[in-house]
């Protein structure tokens, strides 16, 4: 990522994401895929925003991909307010923090850390200096298992034999 929305002083501009650090992030063929088909039926629209200061002269000219139904930029109140929770609430679910966009993030970093993904990685794709930071934020959320720990030492002496004196390898 390499801008973002903002809103500074109550007013909407293109700057850098937080931190003021450019974000790489790899997407999946499914996200890919689906990006393709929402670009083929909803084209993406220039819009032209002040960067990082709603005053300043400088003007950035972007396409976006996501808008309003007017084609405008979306802004992140009226986003949670007019789409986002009343999806939640459509679905069953209440409204709260724990339901919010936010928790999107820690879906995110979730799904990744169940699937092996190195913390140092992790920091990277949400934008964390320290790893030891994203380990403090998110190690609840890091998938702990008895049997998943008997898999690997299973695995790790799978093709070994134990002898009168301890194990002989095969």
């Amino acid at each position: 990522m390499v801008r973002q929305l903002k809103l500074v002083r109550s007013r909407l501009v293109f700057g850098l994401p937080k931190n003021d650090r450019d974000r790489r992030i790899p997407l999946p063929v499914t996200v890919v895929d689906a990006l393709r088909e929402h670009l083929a039926w909803c084209k993406p629209v220039e819009l032209t925003l002040p960067w990082e200061d709603p005053f300043s002269d400088e003007r950035v000219t972007v396409p976006l991909v996501l808008t309003t139904p007017r084609k405008g930029a979306i802004n992140r109140g009226t986003f949670d307010a007019k789409a986002w929770k009343p999806a939640v609430t459509a679905v069953g679910l209440v409204p709260t923090r724990a339901t919010g966009m936010h928790a999107l993030r820690h879906f995110y970093a979730s799904a990744l850390l169940d699937a092996g993904e190195s913390i140092k990685a992790l920091a990277a794709y949400l934008g964390h200096a320290d790893p030891g930071f994203t380990l403090r934020v998110y190690t609840h959320l890091m998938p702990t298992s008895e049997e998943r720990t008997r898999r690997a030492i299973d695995d790790l002496f799978e093709g070994t034999r134990v002898g009168p004196d301890g194990l002989v390898t095969a």
